[in-house]
């Protein structure tokens, strides 16, 4: 068994790291070794123990999972919480209503007893992280196969979590890194109580919407303001009225100071996912299945969608949330798919094979280490293409059927508690049902997902071949409905007691397991759920040879080409990342500045549009030119920088830190030109797209008048 020690790799990587300076999502222990050197010659008036500290207060310490898939920073000793707009969008519009429409104007509370409880929204601080990679390895040997090697080293993952568990009231999480090559224990600390704080109206927050996604230049204010509560000894806890605003170990002071090309940037936060060692097998899969079905399918619900949010302001409300979420992924497919194209990365990767295949052919050792890596990786994606496009497909379809996927989520609790009988138990599941189908449907049209859901099946039965079909199609569209969609779809709505918050309603008050088993919409889910499971099978039959490939892929690469292996792929775990404040040149003839202003904000405006509308009292006060202090030197208001920092997923709300260790922007999106960069960073083109914090504290304090939050932090 070949085992290079993490000590092994930082010497091998000690002169490779600075060949690309701006690209890496580094692991915050290896710092000290592997980046503080060129961090401190950029500028960096902060030590590496400034930074990750077991010992004391270091700035991983303001930095929070917000949700489930963003990043936060807690900017005041009391809690207070800054991400994006977009990042606190699902809960700003949960608190919406017509009556009450907080995506549209806009919601500040004035005081602590006015901030708004949201339940089901956490964030998650990182106590440490530890290399734990021969304790994971210490049972495994050359002799076993994957599927043996993988269960060995999931029970040690097992072990070592519960280990570090066991007597606290931390989460903890053994993650896989360096494609299984390398273990870290990630320790982890929740908070569950986290309140609305502000937003600003969807005109700022959200501005240039799709239009804007993903480009520069960029003019949208988006940030939202939570704060996270604690109990009164500052442990976890739940929401009380006894909660007390939490006293973070440290917190980031704010700076308004000017901001100038060439300034150090650094970002820590939680990055999702990255491929950077992808081979031209796996990139071939992306340009021909994953993106295409991807931009197709949610391109379809999408145009549904919005016309029908355009058309009534409750639907808009109800599908705020979901669209963007959809279409944010949408757009970045597109994106992708053209980057990866128009740089030709599958050819560069191939190039990078070759060399890899010269490697191995003049080195028995080396051959007999890895000379199976490609061909595992081959075979696997080869012989999972059809039916990994087939389940591509039906995952994207489904998440246009709404009506079965709330069939799916009601249906388990329903027929737990019908099978309970009349007990005291099965009265509190159901009263929990009920509580949960009201949230469920708050966010329902049935008419939109009536349209959708047509859409979704005529789109699926077209592309995919029948052999994965579920079989409603052929024993009820066809045969009870002569092949009509239109028809099956009618029936279901009609029929289905999940149809409606009503129907589902008076099924709870007398719930009937016969009736459930017979209902149109849980039978189409059934057999839909029974068609994904015969595709992840056959998908499945490919997947250890894919997982050993993959691992014996990158640890060849770490020994023939340490440049290239410099940090592991991003995996939600919390990472730094390090750059400058840069313009950048995404064509001949054209480059473009690294920032933007409000004046520019102006220049997009379009009354009543959904997309480039503002709010009168903003244009009122740019008008009279009443910045306060967040005016630049030159008299113009920011809004948006750019900045090198090497970011992704996950990464929305990142604090963009100066040399001083100071809260500078918030991280929001990437370049259009960059979209590659998930599997290949381009560093003449990648960059980070920012709101300046001065446009924030503008926002929060001279439009909304909010000044008790800006009191609040630290203003230097």
């Amino acid at each position: 068994m070949r085992k290079l020690s993490i000590l092994a790799l930082i010497l091998m990587l000690g002169s490779a790291y600075r060949a690309k300076a701006d690209e890496g999502m580094w692991l915050l222990p290896l710092i000290e070794k592997l980046n503080i050197g060129k961090m401190t010659s950029m500028g960096l008036k902060l030590s590496a123990e400034d930074i990750y500290s077991l010992n004391k207060a270091s700035l991983k310490d303001a930095i929070v999972i917000f949700g489930g898939g963003c990043t936060g920073e807690i900017v005041s000793q009391q809690g207070l919480i800054l991400t994006n707009h977009h990042c606190g969008y699902e809960s700003i519009q949960s608190h919406s209503s017509v009556e009450h429409d907080y995506l549209k104007n806009g919601f500040w509370a004035m005081s602590k007893s006015e901030e708004l409880p949201t339940p089901d929204l956490a964030v998650t601080f990182l106590v440490r992280i530890e290399d734990v990679t021969e304790q994971v390895m210490a049972s495994i040997n050359d002799n076993m196969n994957e599927g043996a090697r993988t269960a060995a080293i999931n029970d040690a993952r097992k072990k070592i979590e519960q280990q570090a568990a066991a007597g606290t009231h931390y989460r903890t999480l053994v993650g896989s890194f360096y494609g299984g090559n390398y273990f870290y224990l990630m320790v982890y600390e929740m908070y569950g109580d986290v309140r609305l704080v502000g937003a600003p109206p969807s005109s700022i927050g959200k501005f240039g919407s799709d239009t804007d996604n993903w480009e520069w230049p960029r003019h949208t204010g988006d940030f939202s303001v939570f704060r996270v509560y604690s109990a009164p000894d500052g442990k976890p806890a739940e929401y009380s009225e006894n909660n007390v605003p939490l006293k973070p170990r440290h917190y980031l002071p704010v700076s308004i100071k000017e901001r100038n090309e060439g300034d150090f940037a650094m970002i820590l936060g939680f990055p999702g996912r990255t491929n950077r060692y992808f081979t031209s097998y796996e990139i071939d899969e992306q340009l021909q299945t994953v993106h295409p079905v991807r931009i197709k399918v949610r391109g379809v619900k999408q145009d549904i969608w919005m016309q029908d949010m355009q058309a009534d302001p409750k639907v808009n409300i109800q599908y705020s949330a979901k669209y963007f979420t959809s279409s944010n992924y949408w757009k970045y497919s597109i994106g992708q798919k053209r980057g990866l194209e128009r740089l030709n990365v599958k050819e560069k990767k191939k190039q990078l094979e070759d060399r890899f295949n010269a490697w191995i052919a003049a080195n028995s050792d080396s051959r007999q280490k890895y000379g199976e890596a490609l061909s595992l990786i081959k075979g696997a994606i080869e012989g999972r293409a059809a039916s990994f496009r087939a389940y591509s497909y039906a995952n994207e379809c489904i998440q246009g059927c709404e009506l079965l996927l709330m069939s799916r989520d009601i249906d388990a609790v329903i027929a737990e508690a019908i099978e309970l009988g009349n007990s005291k138990e099965a009265n509190e599941i159901i009263e929990t049902a009920k509580s949960y189908v009201s949230e469920l449907y708050k966010d329902y049209n049935a008419l939109t997902d009536s349209k959708t859901m047509k859409a979704m099946l005529k789109l699926f039965r077209e592309d995919v071949p029948a052999v994965y079909h579920p079989d409603f199609f052929t024993g009820v569209v066809d045969k009870k409905f002569k092949g009509s969609i239109d028809r099956y779809v009618d029936d279901m709505f009609t029929r289905s007691i999940f149809a409606s918050q009503a129907r589902i309603e008076a099924f709870l008050a007398k719930p009937s397991l016969k009736a459930l088993e017979k209902d149109p919409a849980r039978m189409a889910m059934t057999s839909f759920i029974e068609a994904a499971r015969a595709m992840i099978t056959s998908n499945s039959f490919y997947e250890s040879g894919l997982a050993e490939g993959k691992r014996l892929w990158i640890a060849a690469l770490q020994e023939m080409a340490p440049e290239i292996i410099q940090y592991p792929d991003a995996n939600s775990t919390m990472r730094m990342t390090y750059g400058t404040v840069e313009n950048y040149d995404p064509r001949d003839g054209v480059t473009y500045k690294y920032y933007t202003t409000l004046e520019g904000t102006l220049e997009k405006y379009k009354p009543g549009d959904y997309e480039f509308d503002m709010p009168q009292r903003l244009l009122d006060l740019h008008a009279r030119r009443e910045y306060g202090r967040y005016a630049s030197a030159e008299g113009y208001l920011p809004v948006c920088f750019l900045t090198t920092n090497d970011i992704t997923g996950g990464n929305s709300g990142s604090p963009v830190i100066n040399a001083s260790g100071e809260l500078i922007g918030l991280a929001f999106d990437g370049n259009w030109e960059s979209m590659s960069g998930d599997i290949a960073y381009e560093p003449q083109l990648q960059r980070c797209i920012a709101v300046d914090i001065r446009y924030v504290l503008w926002v929060i304090d001279i439009y909304a008048g909010a000044k008790h939050l800006i009191d609040e932090m630290t203003i230097r």
